[in-house]
C-alpha cells in the first residue's frame, strides 16, 4: 500500500481547529493523509486483514470526524494522536468482538484461538502491547514522511546513494560498482542526507501532535 508522503502539511493545533469546518475538504485530506497508514499499520498489525483494516481507518476516521466539534486540544493533558489511539483502540475491539461472537455461532475453527488471544490483549490495556506497536508506526510515518520531503531537495545521485548504502544495506563496494562512485562519495551521502532526515524528523515531532 503506498504510503503518504506527497505533502508535508503537518496536523497541528491549527489543523484539529479547520477540521471542525466540514466543508474544508482540504484540511480533512491532509488529516486522512497523515493518520490513515498509522491505524492501517496497527490494524495489520493485530491479525487483520487489508480488508478488516480498511474498514477500521473509515470507522475510526467517522467516530474521530463525529467527535472534533467537542475536542479541545491540550498537549498538558495528551496529544491528539493519543486520544486517536483510544478511538482506534475500540473499533479493533469490537472488529474482533463480533469476529468471535461469529466463530461461536458457527463450528470451531483452527484459528479460533489466535483471535481469541488477539482480543483479549487489545482488550486488556495492562496486558497487551498496542501502546508499543502505535508508536512504532508513528515513527515509522515520520520517518517516511522525512525520506520523502529529503528526496526532493537533495541531489538524486546522492538520495540513490543514500538508499542503496543505507536503506537497501548494500555493501560499499557494489555501491560504488553499481553508481560509478567513489567510496567517499559512498560516505559524504551516507553522513549528509542521514543527518538532514535526522533534523526532519525531530521538525516533525515537535510539529505534529
Amino acid at each position: 500500500m503506498k504510503r503518504a508522503g506527497a505533502d508535508f502539511l503537518p496536523t497541528r493545533a491549527t489543523l484539529l481547529e479547520r477540521l471542525k469546518n466540514p466543508d474544508d475538504q482540504q484540511s480533512h485530506a491532509e488529516f486522512y493523509g497523515l493518520y490513515r497508514n498509522l491505524i492501517y499499520g496497527v490494524a495489520l498489525k493485530y491479525g487483520l486483514s487489508d480488508a478488516d483494516a480498511q474498514d477500521i481507518i473509515q470507522e475510526t476516521m467517522r467516530s474521530v470526524s463525529g467527535k472534533l466539534g467537542s475536542f479541545q486540544y491540550d498537549p498538558k493533558v495528551g496529544s491528539f494522536k493519543g486520544w486517536l489511539l483510544q478511538n482506534a483502540r475500540w473499533r479493533i475491539i469490537e472488529h474482533l468482538r463480533s469476529q468471535k461472537n461469529v466463530f461461536k455461532q458457527g463450528s470451531a475453527s483452527p484459528d479460533d484461538s489466535r483471535r481469541t488471544g488477539t482480543l483479549e490483549r487489545v482488550a486488556d490495556p495492562s496486558g497487551n502491547d498496542l501502546d508499543a506497536v502505535w508508536e512504532g508506526e508513528w515513527q515509522r510515518t515520520l520517518l517516511e514522511r522525512a525520506l520523502a520531503k529529503v528526496r526532493q531537495e537533495v541531489r538524486p545521485l546522492q538520495f540513490q546513494i543514500f538508499d542503496c548504502y543505507v536503506l537497501k544495506e548494500w555493501p560499499v563496494e557494489k555501491v560504488t560498482k553499481t553508481l560509478g562512485v567513489s567510496a567517499t562519495q559512498a560516505y559524504l551521502a551516507k553522513l549528509r542526507v542521514g543527518k538532514r532526515i535526522k533534523e526532519e524528523v525531530l521538525r516533525l515531532e515537535g510539529e505534529l501532535i
